[in-house]
């Protein structure tokens, strides 16, 4: 698999990774805990098009690849952007896909006056669990009881504090919702939402794993003890080895999982879960290993380690733990029909 850029995704990367730059500095991820939404950056986020990317383009959107769309995510966890830009643009797709049904809110989505948000957990008796920017966004598109549905949020929510500082919400479904799809189709349309949601995630948080790694190498070539740098010894240096390879074998599989549905689309379900599984695992202790070198300062709340740290768990978990996603992989690769079972 080739993953060299071509000039053009070149372009899109350095372009996103300045606009986070700009945008997303840690003073500003620290001005909007505990919330954790900064509307200013998602105003840039919609002005530059980045939902409608998520869009084909009979559809009204840009028509971006699950690539292109991978390579942002990657900026985005570098960042710990507090902005829902994954779950926005997996929503969008999801609309586009349902066609007529999801045609209205679609046209709000595009026209940047309506922030919907996918939750990656299905509902059961009409209620909604840990529901990724369900404290700030207006809609959500989710699988409940049988049904792909799009929910009005307002006061059917419930704000859940977390130390990840993400605006989640449980979610109550009243009566005033649009059935998407039913049955089969529903179902159908949600696995290859998820399958989006399951990729992009694993990507972003590879690139925030490896930008907390980056930070904990620049710090172990500073902080000196017995008068030499903390990196020059193997109790410090050996560690940081291992985390880079992970996250270089994490960026692999995710970037190969985004080519899948492009490439390999009948393997793309199995990929996606298994780089998810991989990419939490390879943050949580890339993370860890980070805030461990930091010392105590690490856990400071002035240490941008830190931000990291909570950040990269609060994003995987509004899924589940990686045993989940290897369920997913067990039925997609042996069809056991067993998917959702440790979620329920």
């Amino acid at each position: 698999m080739d993953l060299s850029l071509s000039g053009e995704q070149r372009q899109l990367v350095d372009s996103f990774a300045a606009l986070f730059a700009r945008e997303s500095t840690s003073d500003r991820v620290r001005a909007v805990e505990p919330l954790g939404f900064d509307p200013a950056l998602w105003k840039a986020l919609v002005d530059t098009g980045s939902v409608e990317m998520a869009v084909a383009q009979e559809r009204g959107g840009s028509g971006a690849s699950v690539l292109d769309l991978a390579l942002i995510a990657e900026q985005y966890g570098r960042a710990v952007a507090s902005a829902p830009l994954v779950e926005a643009q997996v929503a969008a797709r999801l609309l586009a896909d349902c066609g007529g049904a999801g045609a209205e809110l679609l046209g709000h989505v595009l026209a940047g006056d309506r922030l919907v948000t996918f939750t990656p957990r299905a509902g059961r008796n009409m209620r909604l669990e840990l529901v990724p920017a369900g404290a700030v966004a207006d809609w959500v598109i989710a699988m409940v009881d049988g049904r792909l549905l799009a929910v009005p949020l307002g006061d059917n929510r419930t704000g859940v504090q977390n130390l990840g500082s993400l605006p989640l919400a449980d979610i109550a479904v009243d009566a005033d919702f649009v059935v998407l799809a039913d049955a089969v189709t529903a179902l159908e349309l949600f696995d290859v939402a998820l399958d989006l949601w399951l990729t992009l995630t694993a990507v972003a948080v590879t690139g925030a794993a490896g930008r907390a790694l980056e930070l904990a190498v620049e710090y172990a070539k500073q902080r000196q003890a017995f008068g030499a740098a903390i990196g020059s010894f193997q109790a410090v240096s050996h560690p940081l080895a291992d985390s880079a390879t992970a996250v270089a074998g994490s960026r692999l599989l995710a970037l190969r999982a985004a080519c899948a549905a492009t490439d390999e689309s009948d393997r793309m379900r199995q990929l996606a879960a298994m780089a998810f599984a991989f990419a939490y695992e390879t943050a949580r202790d890339a993370t860890r290993r980070s805030l461990h070198i930091h010392g105590g300062y690490g856990f400071s709340m002035e240490c941008d380690v830190q931000l990291y740290y909570r950040r990269v768990r609060g994003w995987a978990l509004t899924y589940g733990e990686p045993a989940v996603a290897l369920d997913r992989v067990a039925d997609a690769r042996y069809g056991k029909g067993v998917y959702g079972r440790r979620t329920s």
